[in-house]
């Protein structure tokens, strides 16, 4: 039976623990919080009562013993004197005897005494002060016994809570309550998995240790929670007193990695928290991201948030500016975009590189421009093809809706530096003087770009800004930077790329695209976003050589599979001289079944320019230009210095 009953209690006591624990986790969490905010008062509390101690030395004593004597003789000399000085002038009426004035000095001398005596007792009590015990003592007893005789003297024993007593003995227990919730010691709970560097990272973020240290780094003051590890890295948050604000803290950044001995290198934030007198710090000691490279695949995702694990894209339909250093991996990070633009028969993709690189890898689904005279004319269609989509926008509707025959048109500009420097003063060749002399044309591209910048949103044409030097002037032009309202960011050289990129006031909110390791780590800005590094996949030029054609856009007609149009010959060769021959009646032919074979048959049928076959098929006037030159090449026409074009090989030539 008394087995039987001890079991029961053990099974009763069990029980109970199990129920009190969660109360008793509660408790001590709101204990690890209390301690918090009292810890700094019970740090200057300890510091002050150190600094009085080690004041209080036997040298320190002597000195304030001797300087207590000096004072006590002082003060006796000095009321002596006021005594013969009275005596004197009852003596006599005289205010100008002997024994007044000399009363009189005796007695100024001796106050001059008494003064000097009370100052270096002052500064010998200061040298050797009391414990601050002793001094909070007599404080709290000086407000104590006064509260205490009031209660007394103004009311019963039953209203003595509701007097002064009550109050005094609620601040002394307030003291010595704060005082032992800032000493306990809160101590974080270290997780196994953690590395030897975030093991000491947080050690040395525990409020216990922050307190002691943080005054020799210019951060007293400030007290830390105890820290907790994300998916992430490290997280705390920091109590700010009356003198910090969270944009202070941030400029005292170097003094916090100083005080938690962190590596240049580790990325550290710190950022307002969700009330206001708190900071928070995060260290980013892990990614949430895979490790390692990771790969594209059809349809995924432009990256992986390395604070949340989770998938970032970006739709199309955005004008974006897209930034990153020489080897920061702008171009593999651009490349899933560049497939989502170029993918569907909604979507089709146009490339200005003139670095030649990037460009070629998307000929077979892009339009691409790689020369200066090419890029101008490039640009000329595009304006053409926006001005025609915005006049046939219904009434009422902000948006073109994407179709087969107006799908979207996403304009990339790979290196913005180069069109910068190439493409403001292009000279286009647009026809020939009956002397043989070239017509040219001055044409800025970049104008063309700030049109399309500005309006194209409305038409669906999209531009999309790549740059290595982001500056004003420099790599982004600043009329265009304003129309490009998302920011994909990889690392930068400087903390003033970085503003370009992200904005001026971004970096106090933590858009440091300078800090981001490199490459293939971005950050994207697009109004929904924080400043959460993106860990962007891996597509590399094999995968974009393997993807299938798509149809190629070219202004009035679209080329399904075939490579994008390159325009080399100069455009559109003009006669001034008789250009009547080209409204002959022209001659019956067959049915063309490519490119070539139609600009054949239009020089069949009488078409002596390259304005003329462009009139006649149809085809746009760059595609011309390069049909006309590959068959000039190969001897299938020939240019006439007085008839134009005509055919080569011994065919039939028609007369001026």
């Amino acid at each position: 039976m008394n087995t039987l009953n001890l079991a029961r209690i053990s099974v009763v006591r069990d029980a109970t623990s199990l129920k009190l624990a969660p109360l008793a986790a509660t408790v001590n969490r709101e204990l690890d919080v209390a301690s918090v905010l009292c810890a700094p008062f019970a740090a200057r509390w300890d510091a002050e009562s150190d600094r009085r101690m080690q004041l209080r030395t036997p040298e320190n004593l002597k000195k304030l013993m001797a300087a207590q004597r000096e004072h006590t003789s002082a003060r006796a000399t000095a009321s002596t004197a006021q005594s013969q000085r009275a005596a004197a002038r009852n003596a006599s009426r005289n205010p100008l005897s002997a024994a007044r004035r000399s009363a009189a000095v005796a007695d100024r001398a001796a106050r001059s005494h008494r003064k000097v005596a009370r100052a270096a007792l002052k500064e010998a009590k200061a040298n050797y002060p009391a414990t601050l015990t002793a001094t909070a003592v007599k404080a709290h007893t000086l407000h104590v016994l006064p509260a205490g005789l009031a209660s007394w003297a103004l009311s019963t024993p039953v209203d003595w809570a509701l007097w002064p007593a009550s109050v005094s003995a609620g601040l002394v227990a307030a003291n010595a309550l704060v005082l032992k919730l800032g000493r306990r010691k809160v101590q974080a709970t270290l997780p196994d998995d953690l590395s030897a560097e975030e093991r000491a990272l947080m050690q040395r973020l525990d409020p216990s240790h922050w307190v002691q240290h943080a005054d020799a780094r210019g951060l007293s003051g400030t007290v830390t929670t105890p820290p907790a590890i994300r998916r992430d890295g490290i997280e705390c948050e920091i109590r700010l007193d009356g003198q910090w604000t969270v944009k202070k803290l941030r400029a005292a950044a170097e003094s916090v990695r100083a005080l938690l001995g962190a590596r240049t290198e580790l990325p550290m934030l710190i950022a307002a928290a969700s009330r206001g007198g708190w900071a928070v710090l995060r260290l980013r000691t892990r990614s949430a991201a895979p490790d390692g490279i990771i790969p594209w695949v059809p349809g995924g995702p432009l990256g992986i948030d390395m604070v949340t694990g989770d998938e970032v894209r970006v739709p199309l339909g955005l004008r974006m500016l897209i930034a990153g250093t020489s080897g920061a991996g702008k171009s593999t990070a651009s490349r899933p975009l560049l497939f989502e633009a170029s993918e569907g028969p909604l979507n089709t993709l146009v490339i200005i590189d003139l670095k030649k690189v990037e460009g070629r890898l998307w000929d077979h689904r892009a339009r691409v421009a790689s020369a200066p005279v090419d890029v101008a004319e490039l640009v000329d269609e595009l304006v053409d093809e926006l001005n025609e989509r915005l006049d046939v926008l219904p009434k009422g509707q902000a948006t073109l809706v994407p179709t087969a025959e107006r799908p979207r048109i996403t304009v990339v500009v790979d290196e913005g530096a180069e069109v910068m420097s190439h493409c403001q003063k292009v000279k286009v060749v647009t026809g020939y003087t009956e002397k043989g002399a070239e017509i040219t044309e001055t044409r800025d591209a970049l104008e063309g770009l700030d049109s399309i910048a500005r309006m194209g949103r409305a038409a669906c044409i999209d531009l999309w800004w790549m740059t290595q030097s982001p500056t004003y002037g420099d790599g982004v032009p600043r009329q265009i930077a304003k129309q490009l309202s998302t920011r994909l960011g990889l690392a930068v050289e400087s903390p003033t790329e970085a503003r370009v990129v992200f904005g001026e006031s971004a970096q106090e909110k933590g858009w440091k695209a300078d800090e981001l390791p490199m490459p293939g780590v971005a950050m994207l800005r697009d109004g929904k976003r924080s400043p959460d590094p993106v860990k962007v996949v891996l597509m590399d030029d094999d995968r974009v050589i393997a993807l299938p054609d798509q149809p190629i856009w070219a202004r009035g007609t679209t080329t399904a599979g075939v490579p994008a149009a390159q325009p080399a010959e100069r455009p559109a060769l003009r006669l001034v001289k008789d250009e009547a021959a080209a409204t002959a009646e022209p001659a019956p032919a067959a049915e063309p079944v490519s490119n070539r074979d139609r600009v054949l048959a239009a020089v069949r049928d009488g078409a002596r320019t390259n304005r003329d076959i462009v009139d006649r098929t149809g085809i746009n006037k760059g595609t011309v230009s390069k049909a006309v030159k590959s068959l000039v090449e190969t001897g299938e026409l020939v240019k006439d210095a007085d008839h134009g074009l005509v055919l080569g090989g011994g065919a039939e030539e028609v007369s001026a």
